[in-house]
Parts: C-alpha cells; sequence; structure tokens
C-alpha cells in the first residue's frame, strides 16, 4: 500500500488504450454493448452497482473483458467522525471484488452524521483532528479492500476556516500516513478558484506527484455567479490547460472525463477523452516549454 502512483500504475499493467476515457453512464451503456470499441478506461459510481440486476451486471462484466474499469464512489464518507458504514463498505468491497478495477476512489468528504446521510459531498476542516478521523477511514477501507484508493479534491462551496494545513498540506499528510494515492479533480481547482480566488496551479504544485494517480476533467455551470460542479456541460478550455501544465509538471497519469447531467450523445465523450488522450501522449514539444508557456496563462 505504500508504492508511489507510477509504481502502482506500472504494478496493474496500465497501457495507453487504459490511461484514458470517460464515465460509464448507463443511458450510453447499450451503444457501449452494440459497438466494438478501441479499449479504454471506464468509471462507474460505485453506488450505482449496489442494486443492479442480475442482467445488468452480465452486460457490465462483458464490457469489462474490452475496458478497463474505475470504480468512484460517492457515498462512504471518508470525513465522518462516526467512523465508516460498515455496510455500504462491505457493499463496495463486493463490487471490487466482482469487477476487480485498474482504480478505485473516494472523495475527500463527508456526507453522514448519527446515521443520516445528506446528498452532498461536504468539505472537511483542514485540521489534525479531521485527519486523524480521515486516515483511520482510509485505513480502514483499504484494509477492507485489500489494496490502495485514491482520494479526491472537492468543489466546496462554503469554505471551512484556516486550521493546522491548507488543502495541499493536508493531502500531502494523508498520503504519508497512509499510503494512499491522489485522484486530482482539475475542474474542482477551477471551480474554487472562480468562487473563491484559490490559486489552482499552486495548489497543484503544493501536491507531491509521486502520489498523484489520476485526473478528473469536467465541466461547471454558473448559477447565480457562483460557479457550481454539475458535470453538465464540455470542459472548459481553463480546465484543458491546467491539464497540459498538470502532465508537464506531473506527468501523465490515468484520465477520466466525467459528464453527469444533460448527458451528450457518447461520441461527444469519445472526442473529449480523444482530446485527454492525444494530451497524455504528445512529444513534438518540450515540456520546459510547454510549461512555461502554459504557467504564464494562470500568472
Amino acid at each position: 500500500m505504500e508504492m508511489a502512483a507510477e509504481e502502482q500504475i506500472a504494478h496493474a499493467g496500465v497501457v495507453a488504450t487504459a490511461m484514458h476515457g470517460c464515465g460509464l453512464r448507463f443511458a450510453h451503456l447499450p451503444d457501449w454493448m452494440a459497438h466494438q470499441r478501441p479499449p479504454c478506461l471506464l468509471e462507474l459510481h460505485t453506488e450505482n452497482l449496489f442494486a443492479l440486476p442480475s442482467v445488468a451486471h452480465r452486460r457490465l462484466s462483458a464490457l469489462r473483458e474490452h475496458h478497463a474499469f474505475s470504480l468512484h464512489g460517492v457515498g462512504l464518507s471518508l470525513g465522518s467522525t462516526d467512523g465508516l458504514d460498515p455496510h455500504h463498505l462491505q457493499q463496495v468491497a463486493e463490487q471490487v471484488r466482482r469487477y476487480e478495477p485498474l482504480l478505485v476512489s473516494e472523495h475527500l468528504a463527508w456526507n453522514r452524521i448519527d446515521g443520516t446521510c445528506v446528498p452532498d459531498l461536504l468539505p472537511m476542516p483542514f485540521s489534525l483532528d479531521a485527519l486523524h478521523a480521515v486516515a483511520a477511514n482510509v485505513q480502514r477501507t483499504q484494509e477492507a479492500l485489500q489494496r490502495s484508493i485514491a482520494v479526491e479534491n472537492i468543489s466546496a462551496y462554503l469554505m471551512p476556516p484556516p486550521a493546522d494545513f491548507d488543502e495541499a498540506g493536508f493531502l500531502t499528510e494523508l498520503t504519508q500516513r497512509t499510503g494512499c494515492t491522489l485522484l486530482v479533480d482539475l475542474n474542482n481547482l477551477h471551480v474554487n478558484q472562480l468562487n473563491h480566488g484559490h490559486d489552482a496551479w499552486s495548489l497543484l504544485r503544493g501536491l507531491p506527484s509521486a502520489s498523484i494517480s489520476q485526473w478528473h476533467l469536467g465541466g461547471p455551470t454558473e448559477v447565480d455567479g457562483a460557479w457550481i460542479d454539475t458535470h453538465a456541460s464540455t470542459v472548459p478550455e481553463a480546465v484543458w490547460s491546467l491539464y497540459d501544465m498538470a502532465i508537464d509538471t506531473v506527468g501523465p497519469r490515468p484520465t477520466i472525463v466525467e459528464w453527469d447531467q444533460d448527458l451528450p450523445p457518447l461520441q461527444t465523450l469519445l472526442d473529449l477523452a480523444e482530446r485527454a488522450r492525444k494530451a497524455l501522449t504528445r512529444r513534438s514539444t518540450p515540456s520546459c516549454i510547454r510549461s512555461n508557456a502554459l504557467q504564464e496563462q494562470f500568472a
């Protein structure tokens, strides 16, 4: 559980065909089943698998024979001081055993207290007490799954007051204590910059590169002057620019394009995933030149 992200990726046998992909939404499943497409990385929300009928699991298992899977959780509540819900954790473990995904991830958030769940990902205070709670929950999760997980940064609409760490320091300490890796959602960094003035590039540079195992790309929606991480639009150019900088600085990592609401045709998602693939594999321009040019956009 203490391998660097690069080692975990190599150990898992990730090849170029599994380095990019998109969220697999059930509305697109018939299209996936009807056409043989080049292998890619498909992300499913873990909780959406819990109550699926057996026929749906058979279809997904058939798809799994041709594509790598990533299971991405939204309800484990890693930040809960109540600890983890054992039944929920058991269900996650069952899906991990069923699909043997290449990647498993969950959010740095909480959404459960005193047995009550709320339909949102609530932000963590970056305090030492919170770190103790999250680290214990991450370790318990990894023990139950018998593998390391990636923890994702979130869009926060109410920012907790300053505490013992900044966000980068909190995530760095979490990786050191637990051996987990980081799923860096670049759209979430962008949204927090738009809403709160946070410097997305500075936060990215503050993260331990060796612990970053995945990238997420998505599109926000502006509502009454605020930006919401709806995953209901295309990836904005500012996020693509941040992605280029991330690749130049950290290196290529498995990348998922997310789109959850107002779903477009599947081909739209495949086109976005192809753009990510091209960014991951470009070699024509020296990285130092690309990185300097991109940093000027965020100066």
